[in-house]
């Protein structure tokens, strides 16, 4: 069963952006607040990864702040929170803090010795394997030549002497140049059996660990009148339309790639495909009718409904705050 980490969650703002960095924090946020953002981390070694990124996750505005406003996260100036936490620590809980990370460096440096040791095994007992199976063969094939030559002597003596009975077999001592090689050939085969070696780190006996979170040793959740608490994000005038979709359940994305502000999903979008381009629009816009119409036909192609929504003010035909949607689409498509 999953953890549910501790309420507020920190959403650490970094260069404008908005990031969840526990992956407990991340799937309970999915699971609970049907909140999605996107993955944007990478491997320094593979940088072109086009789908299988990893954390840290990625929030949008809308879903900082509407986390924010129904109490369930809280904004920190990331940066901040690091030096005024590492400067709070005491120095006993700082280098107890590196020793963790040292073990944790040391712990991984075995583990992938271990496998390279086991690949390095593996990889020379498959090569005594072919070197014995060709070992075979040739023995085998010389047995059997050796067996077609003492057959052919045998007629040929047979022949020779006007009798049916096989000649004897060779008996002499093999030559010296014979001896020898058999001897240089046991030699190396008696040298060439695998031996259990130890790998040495090129560069030391641990590896660098870079934590994915800052608690511990700082605290996951800074006090709400801490300085590194910052104030609700700034969201952009489509919110309101946001805040409504969500909160009919729908689970909301980036719709750069359909060319509109989200995609509206009925579900999480691991099962299901999303139902709405969705544009927000303030109550008194003037909308271009070949936008609406690009929008209708685009939406319809990609079997999806084109949705546009806004908050209606108090003098429209909805209560001041409410939210009215529209959705165009393209029956005879």
């Amino acid at each position: 069963m999953e953890s549910d980490p501790p309420l507020p969650v920190p959403i650490s703002y970094i260069a404008g952006s908005y990031f969840l960095f526990s992956i407990d924090a991340v799937t309970y946020l999915r699971r609970e607040h049907h909140i999605c953002g996107v993955l944007t981390g990478t491997l320094p070694q593979i940088p072109q990864q086009n789908v299988f990124l990893g954390l840290p996750l990625k929030l949008m505005p809308e879903e900082a702040r509407l986390l924010v406003d129904n109490g369930v996260a809280c904004i920190v100036d990331e940066v901040k929170a690091q030096r005024e936490g590492m400067r709070a620590l005491r120095e006993a809980d700082r280098q107890k803090y590196r020793r963790e990370l040292e073990s944790q460096g040391a712990h991984a440096m075995r583990l992938q010795t271990n496998r390279k040791e086991q690949q390095r095994e593996e990889a020379l007992k498959r090569v005594e394997a072919k070197k014995t199976a060709a070992k075979k063969k040739a023995a085998a094939a010389a047995a059997a030549a050796a067996a077609a030559a003492a057959v052919g002597e045998g007629e040929d003596n047979s022949a020779a002497t006007g009798s049916d009975e096989p000649a004897a077999p060779d008996t002499a001592p093999a030559p010296a140049e014979d001896t020898l090689m058999a001897a240089t050939t046991t030699s190396i085969t008696s040298t060439s059996t695998p031996t259990t070696t130890t790998t040495t780190a090129p560069y030391g006996t641990t590896m660098g660990i870079t934590p994915a979170t800052s608690h511990p040793p700082l605290p996951y959740t800074p006090s709400p009148s801490s300085s590194t608490v910052l104030p609700p994000p700034t969201v952009p005038p489509s919110y309101p339309l946001f805040a409504h979709l969500h909160a009919e359940g729908y689970y909301l994305s980036p719709g750069l790639r359909f060319g509109c502000q989200y995609l509206a999903y009925p579900g999480d979008p691991l099962r299901f495909h999303s139902h709405f381009l969705v544009v927000g629009a303030d109550w008194d816009e003037e909308l271009d009718l070949m936008a609406v119409v690009a929008g209708g036909r685009l939406g319809t192609g990609v079997k999806k409904g084109f949705l546009i929504g806004g908050a209606a003010d108090e003098s429209g035909l909805g209560d001041a705050g409410s939210v009215r949607t529209f959705s165009v689409e393209w029956a005879g498509m």
